[in-house]
């Protein structure tokens, strides 16, 4: 099962939802993962095979040695699932 880290600056208010929108994304592709909301600070140390967050947080996410999706705009579902789907394929 794949394990995915959702990422926000502070808080869980952007991380849980990316997670929401992924719990949502996934069920409907029949796709099984875990999905762990994270802020940045709690993250480090952490291990995931892919990690979902704001493009602001790139430079934070540079020596993350997995997959890293970033997101420009947040409540677009449909860049979202695409670029989730397109890093999930190539797993």
């Amino acid at each position: 099962m794949v394990h995915i880290a959702t990422l926000c600056g502070m808080g869980f208010g952007t991380s849980m939802m990316l997670k929401l929108f992924l719990d949502e994304i996934l069920k409907q592709e029949g796709i099984s993962a875990r999905i762990d909301p994270w802020d940045l600070g709690s993250f480090k140390g952490q291990q995931a095979d892919l990690v979902v967050a704001p493009i602001d947080m790139e430079d934070h996410l540079r020596s993350f040695e997995g997959k890293v999706v970033l997101i420009k705009n947040l409540v677009d579902k449909k860049e979202i699932k695409e670029k989730v789907l397109a890093a999930l394929k190539d797993e």
